[in-house]
């Protein structure tokens, strides 16, 4: 082995630990980076050239040789992440538009339906004891018309909650085709840093974020390539399929009144561009969160059902107040379209000859008709309990939401901790790591130094002993 040798083997002991103190530098520069994982540099002994016929002795090795950046990436955990984070964006979404629906009942309190009722019944009992006297008949006018307003109130609001779900729907659908757009532009680049040996961590990083994202928006799941691509997969049919990604769109009605009875054809879906009709198959995440609310009262539709409930409930109380008011011979109390009965129903009287407190021709003083009234919201089968059946109803269903959300953010927020813990930087091992790149870069060039000055002495100095 010459001494010139030595220098070549100093030299990639300078060249590596230089290296090394890079790919540190990356990292704690890196450390509050979302998404970026920790890198280690890769290296291993250079085994020592083959002997000429004329070498002797005994020969060590070449030095050291910087295999590569390895991405200290956990591939089972970036998938556990990606499988929590479907569940956990279709319960959020869920918990969320229930939470609204239940605030918007406003009950128990003052602004609530069923204050309205009490009020309402109460306004004929006391028309019944003073059928005589204008004050009660323009009391109950006026709580009538307040909880009519009430009733249609609510209503509206879940029809403009549909209306924003349908439109959320949109957008993140947005979202899905512009991260699948990217992802599949990052695979051309990944590929093409791979073919040339090029570190491509950092856009692996990149592409394990947009992948996370995507399988919190619609339960996609990843393949890997040999050729460093991934496919991302939706239902087993691809989104992204090596440098290629297809599109999603919403159909369907936009309007909660065009929804169907039934589930089938004309509910609202996600479908492929390219095959329109052809329902993409998302199951999971946030965009299937909102297609299960925006669904028919048939299909289990949260929004529908409580369109329905409210329907239901204005439907009866109309039909049995105004079964009461014909008992004196007048028109209906309440007016409605059948099929639209809590956003059209309305208060026909609008003065107190126009009210019915009495049996026809029983005179001014006789109230029996509005006592008869005022006893309809008593009892099992009145609309006061359909009411408080349909809150208590929505406010188990919304518990029950948000206590599996809970539980699906409790294993989202693990996977998230375990793979941080494995992937995320350590400032203290970091600093561990500078020091022992610099203490092997200072001795790889005290190395170099001794030989450069035997090579002085052999050169310069060798048969000048004695001149």
């Amino acid at each position: 082995m010459s001494t010139f040798n030595g220098i070549t083997t100093s030299y990639s002991g300078l060249a590596a630990a230089r290296a090394g103190l890079d790919v540190t530098g990356q990292n704690i520069a890196n450390a509050t980076t979302q998404g970026y994982t920790r890198q280690r540099l890769e290296t291993s002994s250079a085994a020592p050239i083959r002997p000429s016929m004329f070498a002797t002795g005994a020969r060590v090795g070449e030095g050291v040789l910087a295999q590569g950046i390895a991405r200290l990436g956990d591939a089972h955990l970036e998938a556990r992440v990606r499988s929590t984070a479907g569940a956990a964006g279709y319960t959020a979404v869920r918990a969320q538009a229930y939470s609204a629906l239940e605030e918007s009942l406003h009950e128990p309190g003052p602004n609530g339906v069923a204050a309205s009722l009490q009020d309402f019944w109460a306004g004929w009992q006391e028309l019944s004891t003073n059928a005589d006297q204008a004050a009660p008949a323009s009391s109950l006018l006026s709580v009538a018309g307040q909880l009519t307003s009430r009733i249609n109130a609510g209503y509206r609001e879940v029809e403009a909650q549909w209306a924003s779900t349908r439109s959320s729907t949109e957008g993140l659908v947005a979202e899905v085709n512009d991260a699948a757009s990217q992802v599949a532009e990052l695979n051309r680049q990944i590929r093409s840093a791979v073919t040339s040996g090029s570190s491509a961590n950092e856009l692996l990083d990149r592409r394990t974020l947009l992948t996370a994202n995507l399988a919190g928006l619609t339960g996609a799941t990843v393949r890997d390539n040999p050729d460093g691509t991934a496919d991302v997969l939706l239902a087993g049919n691809p989104l992204v399929s090596g440098t290629t990604a297809r599109a999603l769109q919403v159909a369907g009605p936009r309007q909660l009144g065009e929804l169907p009875r039934n589930a089938g054809a004309g509910v609202v879906s996600v479908e492929w561009t390219h095959r329109p009709g052809a329902s993409a198959g998302i199951d999971s995440g946030e965009i299937a969160a909102t297609l299960s609310l925006l669904a028919p009262a048939a299909a289990g539709g949260a929004l529908a059902q409580a369109a329905a409930g409210y329907d239901v409930f204005a439907a009866s109380l109309a039909d049995k107040v105004n079964t009461g008011f014909a008992a004196a011979g007048k028109g209906p109390f309440f007016a409605l379209e059948r099929t639209r009965a809590a956003a059209s129903l309305t208060v026909v009287p609008t003065k107190r000859e126009d009210l019915a407190m009495g049996a026809a021709g029983a005179g001014a003083y006789d109230g029996s008709v509005a006592d008869a009234i005022s006893r309809i919201g008593i009892g099992a089968g009145s609309p006061d309990t359909a009411w408080s059946a349909f809150v208590t109803d929505l406010g188990v269903a919304a518990r029950t939401e948000l206590q599996g959300n809970a539980l699906a953010e409790v294993s989202a927020s693990s996977a998230l901790r375990q793979q941080l813990g494995a992937t995320s930087v350590s400032m203290d091992e970091e600093q561990v790591k500078l020091l022992e790149y610099q203490h092997a870069y200072q001795g790889a060039a005290r190395v170099m130094t001794a030989i450069d000055e035997m090579l002085d002495v052999l050169i310069n100095r060798m048969g000048i002993v004695g001149r």
